[in-house]
């Protein structure tokens, strides 16, 4: 039985660890936290997964909230005139719910699931050092674990990196009490509000540990009246905050937000980050070779909230990877083939991700006003949020985009 190691208990770690059980596999998995340090810790993310990643989560049998998470049927576009109006407004429909798990109650549950199935579980922070021993005991390590030293381990891969610094400032806030969108009361969506030239805000449905909740989760430009949020330690204090700003820059937003409060003490979350691609393999001191994971490797800006997903989507491509390679070494050319069947998925998150960081091209400005008036293209660009590779059909080139537009049109 081959013998893998698991560094990192997040949605890929985790996924794949459960994953691998399944197949026989003798998984070790490292977390640096217990399940109840992370049911009673702070919030991780906003995550919310759409249609292939839910499937992924079912394959492996790992869907347990499916029947109590709010099921997700649109995205919504929002942009914000200079006058607080709205100048653009619709919902596309997806062809597959999506669903939002508080990453609390999902990873805490799938690492009790994997013990009680009966892998290996390490609570314990682990070092480069770790690492070196634990190479040559283990058929294979495979990196999850996002942020600290690790990561330090996996160069940067400047071709593939446009960005050196943080292009938003993130801060999360989780609510209970928020009344639904009153143009659109019968189905749950996603709301993305854009304020040009100052940030984004995402409103979305989920499953906390308190029962259901609605996430306000602000993207600010640097260095703007959004990038305010650093140093606030009190969570009352924050959402006060979140809710002036949407007064000031989406009234309709706040028109249901004004009986809101916070779910609990650990539902806020602020920070930052720069978008980074890195080279997939990390050498030890010890000539021992690591395949990092997920956001190791991938990690975009959520502005897309393909970051869950794509973590889904990194654990389902290595298992199909690990499974199909059989008996034979993972050596470094396996390691890099792995990284590269993913890399063909990933691809179109990190080019459509980037592009949304950027002002708008009048193309784009037209699909999006256009989605207001033709129903196709509002859900065409919603079930983007599931398959990013479609993008390239019409969202990026001029021409592709009017052609788009003129076939679709009345008449057409």
């Amino acid at each position: 039985m081959r013998k893998i190691l698991v560094v990192g208990a997040g949605q890929s770690g985790l996924q794949i660890a459960l994953g691998l059980q399944a197949q026989g596999y003798e998984v070790t998995l490292m977390s640096n936290r217990t399940a109840d340090e992370i049911r009673s810790g702070r919030v991780m993310s906003t995550q919310c997964m759409f249609d292939t990643a839910l499937q992924n989560e079912r394959d492996i049998q790992a869907n347990f909230w499916e029947s109590q998470a709010p099921r997700i049927e649109g995205v919504g576009v929002s942009v914000a005139g200079p006058d607080g109006s709205r100048v653009i407004d619709w919902v596309g429909k997806l062809d597959g719910y999506a669903q939002s798990v508080d990453q609390r109650v999902k990873m805490a549950g799938w690492m009790e699931t994997f013990a009680q199935r009966g892998g290996q579980l390490v609570i314990h922070g682990a070092a480069v050092s770790d690492l070196d021993y634990f190479s040559r005991t283990y058929d294979l390590v495979l990196v999850s674990a996002g942020k600290g030293e690790l990561v330090s381990m996996f160069e940067r891969d400047a071709a593939r990196s446009p960005f050196a610094e943080p292009q938003r400032a993130l801060s999360v806030a989780y609510v209970h009490g928020l009344g639904p969108r009153p143009e659109h009361p019968e189905f749950d969506a996603v709301r993305c509000n854009l304020v040009p030239g100052v940030g984004e805000l995402f409103v979305m449905p989920t499953l906390t540990t308190s029962g259901r909740a609605d996430i306000l989760f602000w993207e600010g430009v640097p260095g703007g009246p959004l990038d305010v949020f650093q140093g606030i330690k009190d969570p009352s204090e924050h959402l006060a905050l979140t809710l002036e700003l949407l007064e000031k820059f989406l009234p309709w937003e706040y028109a249901r937000a004004t009986k809101v409060e916070l779910t609990d003490a650990g539902g806020t979350l602020a920070g930052r980050y720069a978008p980074t691609v890195r080279k997939p393999i990390g050498r030890l001191p010890g000539g021992g070779l690591v395949l990092g994971v997920a956001d190791v490797v991938v990690a975009n800006d959520p502005i897309t909230g393909q970051g869950s997903n794509s973590a889904s989507k990194c654990a389902a491509s290595y298992i199909s990877s690990i499974v199909e390679h059989g008996d034979k070494p993972f050596d470094e050319a396996w390691m890099q083939s792995a990284f590269d069947r993913y890399w063909d998925t990933a691809q179109w998150v990190t080019k459509w991700t980037n592009a949304m960081l950027g002002a708008p091209p009048e193309h784009v400005l037209n699909i999006l006003g256009a989605a207001g008036q033709l129903q196709p293209v509002a859900d065409r660009f919603a079930n983007g949020f599931n398959d990013p590779a479609d993008f390239e059909n019409y969202f990026y080139d001029p021409e592709k985009a009017a052609a788009y537009l003129e076939s679709v049109a009345p008449g057409a």
